[in-house]
């Protein structure tokens, strides 16, 4: 093996020694940053001491021992079992729960309405049109605070008593108690849900693999159909290895109430009624702009290959506007999320109401308001990083 001449190892420039001085840019830079960050930690540790020592000054406990002492307060409505003799922080379980609820449930339905009134604010029917516009422009401009007090206001004042309930199908009443739905009850109900999770990731699958066989063949893998039939037919499946042992709990009549069924209590309804029709009127607009950043030409292109406008919108012109309308979608996806602590003003027990209460018995405000800002913080950067990583999996990746 050669041995480098003398003569190349000479003209290789050597690097001179590198001098503190103030007069170097980078050694600047960094003293800069030492005292930016001195600072900070300074004004950090001078606001903890200072409310450490008045807090010690008016012996008021400070931790978070609290959340493992009895709570002695009811809740509402709950999805875990909760009792008053339960301690604090199952109750703030409780709370967050509840958000996660209806935010999720909110989640899905502004989504697919707000889907539908973008599309149709697009559409040539001059009424449908006009009457997408007229949705939109009153919704967004209504503040939701005085969207759920009406639609609170709607159901407990302007809805009968249980005695006179509408009853617009079997089993379902609607009131000034509620929305009494029928429930399904019995061992399968557990084997239905995992079928329904198994036809879940079973379609994620044969999208996938309908993507690459499209792009390997040109045919296009019918999966509408599969999809109906494993999301029907696993469920059956399940329900049918379980014995069948299904029955299904319709609300009955009893003195001044219903009982049994499903409750949708009037502070959950107005809730998710107020959340999905606000936030869909601003995803409407996040859908018809999105559609209209897409080229007219690609609508003539697959026009005339035959295809239909349903077909057109589904297959060219929504996968292309996606990724436009991903990341201002992610926005109102936060907005609605954070949107939800207006619960606590037409009293349904989220996670604001409950700290709330925990606080007031308990005094420890701070503590309180440090978990409802953690538990927003961690939801909320949990959807951004679930539609980042959405939107970086549907950008066009440049060669």
């Amino acid at each position: 093996m050669s041995q480098p001449s003398t003569q190349t190892l000479a003209a290789t420039p050597q690097r001179p020694p590198r001098r503190l001085s103030w007069n170097d840019p980078g050694v600047r830079a960094v003293v800069y940053q030492v005292l930016a960050v001195a600072a900070v930690g300074l004004v950090i540790w001078f606001l903890v001491s200072n409310t450490l020592h008045n807090l010690a000054a008016r012996n008021i406990a400070t931790g978070f021992g609290f959340l493992w002492r009895e709570a002695g307060f009811a809740i509402g409505e709950s999805l875990i079992d909760y009792g008053p003799a339960n301690s604090y922080g199952r109750a703030i379980v409780v709370g967050l729960v509840n958000t996660l609820r209806v935010a999720l449930i909110a989640l899905v339905l502004s989504t697919a309405l707000g889907i539908l009134i973008g599309i149709a604010r697009l559409s040539k029917n001059w009424l449908i049109n006009r009457l997408a516009s007229i949705y939109v422009e009153v919704m967004r401009n209504v503040p939701l605070l005085i969207q759920l007090f009406f639609w609170y206001a709607v159901i407990t004042e302007n809805m009968p008593g249980p005695r006179q309930a509408l009853n617009p199908l079997p089993g379902f009443f609607i009131s000034n108690r509620g929305l009494k739905l029928p429930a399904l009850q019995g061992n399968a109900l557990d084997w239905i849900l995992w079928g329904l999770g198994l036809a879940i990731v079973a379609i994620i699958g044969l999208h996938r693999w309908g993507s690459k066989r499209q792009e390997a063949t040109g045919k296009v893998f019918p999966l509408l159909r599969a999809a109906l039939a494993l999301v029907i037919g696993l469920p059956i499946i399940g329900w049918l290895a379980s014995g069948a042992s299904l029955t299904l709990d319709m609300p009955v009549l009893k003195g001044f109430n219903f009982q049994g069924g499903l409750t949708l209590t009037p502070e959950f309804a107005a809730l998710l009624a107020g959340l999905t029709i606000y936030t869909s009127a601003f995803i409407a607009e996040v859908v018809r702009s999105g559609i209209q950043a897409v080229n007219h030409g690609q609508t003539e292109a697959a026009s005339s290959l035959g295809l239909r406008r349903g077909l057109v919108l589904r297959l060219v012109v929504l996968p292309q506007a996606l990724r436009v309308i991903i990341p201002p979608m992610t926005s109102q996806y936060l907005n609605l999320t954070k949107n939800s602590s207006l619960a606590v003003a037409i009293g349904y027990p989220d996670i604001v109401s409950v700290v709330n209460t925990t606080l007031n018995q308990t005094g420890q405000a701070i503590e309180g308001i440090l978990i409802i800002m953690g538990a927003y913080l961690t939801v909320s950067l949990s959807i951004s990083i679930f539609m980042n990583w959405y939107n970086k999996r549907i950008a066009l990746v440049e060669r």
